[in-house]
């Protein structure tokens, strides 16, 4: 067993630093493998999915327990994902063996709402962020990503519409908004409850990718 250095350990070592950190400096170090795990999740899925183009996804993410670690995760879907903060997603294509589109790069809640609503003058490096955003906020996202990209790609709910006959005879179960089941809260016992400043080690390792 390889023994690694857990997110416990590495997001309470990161709580001591008292170094001022540049937000380029840390963006720019959040995203320097990011080809490779593109790369990584193209060649785990382009045997799976069956369709000539599919997207990649990059969604960074908070850590339930650990207050100060984001995760960063990396899937695949045979359609347009639903947008939301804090995402990348990108298209790539079979034949050409690369991915051919960039079609969004979403910030955080509080960037989008700001970028959407500003009458100020934005830098031009926000500008199509700025319009990513303000396409969400208006209900209007598929359709603009669509016409900027000049792609025909389906969302989500598209795909499921136009290929639910073929889905049910694969055996897939449709989503349906209406068979959730509420969570258990009475599950939740004192005992489970980790100090998250404390690192714990974990056999098995986490999933981290970075930490701030």
């Amino acid at each position: 067993m390889i023994d690694r250095i857990t997110a416990g350990e590495l997001a309470h070592k990161a709580s001591q630093d008292n170094t001022k950190y540049l937000a380029l400096e840390v963006g720019h170090a959040m995203c320097h493998d990011v080809d490779f795990q593109l790369r990584e999740c193209i060649e785990k899925h382009r045997n799976i999915i069956d369709e000539d183009e599919f997207c990649i996804v990059r969604v960074i993410a908070e850590d339930n327990l650990i207050k100060n670690c984001k995760r960063i995760k990396y899937y695949a879907w045979p359609y347009l994902p639903s947008p939301r903060p804090n995402q990348s997603a990108f298209l790539y294509n079979k034949q050409r063996d690369c991915i051919t589109h960039r079609l969004w790069v979403l910030p955080d809640s509080r960037v989008m709402a700001f970028l959407s609503s500003t009458l100020e003058f934005v830098p031009k490096e926000y500008l199509t962020m700025q319009a990513w955003s303000v396409a969400f906020f208006k209900g209007v996202f598929w359709e603009y990503v669509r016409y900027d990209q000049n792609i025909t790609m389906l969302s989500e709910h598209e795909y499921f519409l136009e290929n639910r006959e073929k889905l049910i005879k694969a055996g897939c179960q449709l989503p349906n908004s209406n068979s959730s089941e509420p969570f258990d809260f009475s599950k939740i016992h004192i005992e489970n409850v980790v100090d998250t400043v404390k690192p714990v080690r974990n056999e098995n390792g986490l999933d981290i990718i970075s930490e701030t």
